[in-house]
């Protein structure tokens, strides 16, 4: 299969290029991994998306966050049923129903019954759709003084319920307890580890001068989304490169003092459908059986000018990524073609 890698992700680059993204793919299979580009960064010179090219990643930014919590919560800094409330300062109002508390572990897997964005920003959205940075003004104090007003539409714990306001809080809540900002927490327990060095929620000039430009729908140039506090729900920045070392420990279980966590954040399981569930920071589904029952762990992403997607199967030891620097151009269905090709070619063929 790895002969294959190349040419298949390849393809998938050039599928996107076709629907004019400029896009990235990488697509893995053991210790192979093959990263193909295509299209146009959007840059002046008209380069073509390269492995070490940024990309905002969005929502990808929600399974770090959730490894955050996993790797303070086995290192005893932090616990899954601790309640958001002890994170938080004194005397900010959580809210709560049917005399449960909101929990870490509920924020990680969508289940705290938050609505899915801030209070006031679905309005806010309304009255000014073309708005070039929706989350700007997502501070801290704008974040906590809304959950006063906010009301939980089910009990937590009991329902999954999409959440970009509860994973901000948890990224907010672990940096206050780390005692640092969130781009300093993910740095210092996940990337540094994994020798990540284009993990970044700021980019300084050097990065800047690799970084695609993001476009709308119609090719028009987007400004960059910036999250504030609410950073943990999507305000990552990355590489194809920096993405596979991530995936790779996912597959091969990661180094030691990372090990821990990366289980931890896989045995949690909130189901959502017979066949699928949520585990901390990752969805996950199992194929109905004429479709080969296979496995696909992922998270997509989307900000005002990028796609992302991150999916991958660690019972075959596959895995793919894909980036994209158009905003109404998912990536997600070239992603989970490519996944799915090659989870059929590893079950046909010889291992």
């Amino acid at each position: 299969m790895a002969q294959d890698l190349g040419t298949l992700a390849q393809q998938t680059a050039d599928r996107l290029a076709e629907k004019h993204v400029g896009a990235v793919v990488a697509a893995m299979a053991d210790d192979a991994v093959e990263i193909r580009g295509s299209g146009s960064t959007g840059a002046a010179d008209g380069r073509t998306p390269a492995p070490d090219t940024l990309f905002e990643i969005g929502s990808v930014t929600k399974p770090f966050t959730a490894l955050a919590l996993a790797r303070l919560v086995s290192t005893g800094r932090a616990g899954l049923d601790e309640p958001l409330a002890d994170l938080l300062p004194a005397g900010t109002a959580v809210p709560s129903r049917g005399g449960r508390q909101i929990s870490l572990q509920h924020l990680a897997t969508h289940t705290s019954g938050l609505p899915r964005l801030p209070r006031g920003m679905l309005l806010q959205a309304l009255l000014h759709p073309s708005k070039p940075d929706p989350y700007a003004d997502c501070t801290a104090d704008a974040l906590l003084s809304g959950l006063a007003g906010t009301r939980l539409g089910a009990v937590p714990g009991q329902r999954f319920r999409y959440s970009n306001l509860g994973a901000g809080l948890l990224g907010l809540a672990l940096a206050r307890r780390a005692g640092t900002d969130y781009e300093s927490l993910i740095v210092q327990e996940i990337c540094a580890p994994l020798g990540m060095k284009d993990t970044i929620v700021t980019v300084d000039e050097a990065r800047s001068r690799r970084s695609a430009q993001g476009h709308a729908r119609r090719r028009r140039p987007v400004t960059p989304w910036h999250l504030a506090d609410l950073a943990g729900a999507g305000a990552l920045r990355s590489t194809a490169t920096d993405l596979a070392a991530f995936v790779r420990a996912q597959l091969d279980g990661g180094p030691e003092g990372l090990a821990d966590a990366i289980r931890l954040s896989r045995s949690v399981e909130h189901r959502t459908s017979p066949f699928g569930w949520v585990h901390l920071g990752w969805t996950a589904h199992r194929l109905h059986p004429r479709q080969g029952a296979h496995l696909q762990i992922w998270h997509n992403g989307g900000t005002g000018g990028f796609s992302s997607f991150v999916g991958f199967d660690p019972e075959k030891r596959l895995a793919v990524i894909v980036l994209g620097n158009t905003s109404g151009r998912p990536v997600d269905r070239p992603a989970f073609d490519l996944l799915r090709t090659l989870q059929q070619q590893r079950a046909s063929g010889p291992n």
